[in-house]
């Protein structure tokens, strides 16, 4: 039965992954996800990824994008232009179980970042949006691919779920704990879960796997710091605890390259 009624209240991306987003009232959307989301990271010497499970306080640098692509980072009134890269000087990078070439972004900017978050490290871009492919699951086709995201090209997530989580709490958080691209008003708590296809303005998705959620949800995304140990992700654990683990929100794959904006409708065309 379809699921009508639900509308698109928040639109993010995250230029750098790990490092704080930026809101729009309009995205374009690629095959891997939205324009421009993940496209840059932070990685180990050795090319692994960085991530705020070990480094919290990459969620006290901003990050955002400039018309020719060129990426601003900014924290504490300090900032640098980093331009997009020519792609000669290249490296190779791990992002859990994938490998694949990303290009350098250069020395001066790698200092700047690593002296912010206390290591070094490499800033590098992806040049090729088609290098990495989506974990070969139900619902997910061969060509599927995904930016530096951590398994999928779009994170949807319910604001009626979060007020259930806040319900249960004692200090309430905000979603952008849990650093979604997309958010939906208008479902039933949890509902989102057994969501497998849907309609967002013009825009068709698959919906193949709910989001695994780990200790960077504990973490205030302005400060880096956990106010309250252990929390949402406890209580959290209590109240949405699947086989894979403790899940919030819902991973999209886009069928085709498209437009979302504020206000456009949602519409659920398959549940599990």
């Amino acid at each position: 039965m379809r699921l009508t009624g639900l509308r698109l209240t928040s639109l993010r991306r995250y230029p750098v992954k790990g490092l704080r987003g930026e809101d729009h009232a309009a995205m374009e959307i690629d095959p891997c996800g939205p324009s421009g989301d993940r496209r840059w990271m932070a990685v180990q010497p050795d090319g692994v990824f960085m991530s705020q499970r070990r480094w919290p306080g990459m969620a006290r640098i901003a990050a955002t994008l400039q018309g020719d692509g060129a990426l601003v980072l900014s924290c504490d009134g300090a900032s640098i232009r980093v331009p997009v890269p020519d792609g000669a000087a290249r490296l190779r990078v791990t992002v859990w179980r994938s490998e694949l070439d990303a290009a350098l972004a250069g020395r001066v900017a790698d200092a700047w970042l690593g002296e912010r978050l206390g290591s070094a490290c490499h800033l590098v871009h992806l040049d090729d949006p088609t290098a990495r492919l989506v974990e070969q699951i139900r619902g997910v086709r061969p060509d599927d691919a995904v930016s530096f995201a951590d398994g999928y090209p779009i994170l949807l997530t319910s604001s009626a779920s979060l007020s259930a989580l806040n319900a249960a709490l004692g200090a309430p958080v905000g979603m952008d704990r849990f650093r979604p691209n997309l958010v939906i008003d208008g479902a039933e708590p949890w509902q989102e879960d057994g969501w497998q296809r849907l309609r967002i303005g013009a825009m068709l998705f698959r919906a193949p796997k709910a989001c695994t959620r780990c200790i960077v949800t504990t973490l205030d995304q302005v400060t880096g710091l956990a106010p309250v140990p252990g929390e949402p992700l406890r209580t959290l654990g209590r109240l949405s605890r699947h086989a894979d683990g403790i899940v919030f929100g819902r991973n999209l794959i886009p069928e085709a390259p498209g437009r979302l904006r504020l206000g456009d409708a949602v519409e659920v065309l398959g549940e599990a």
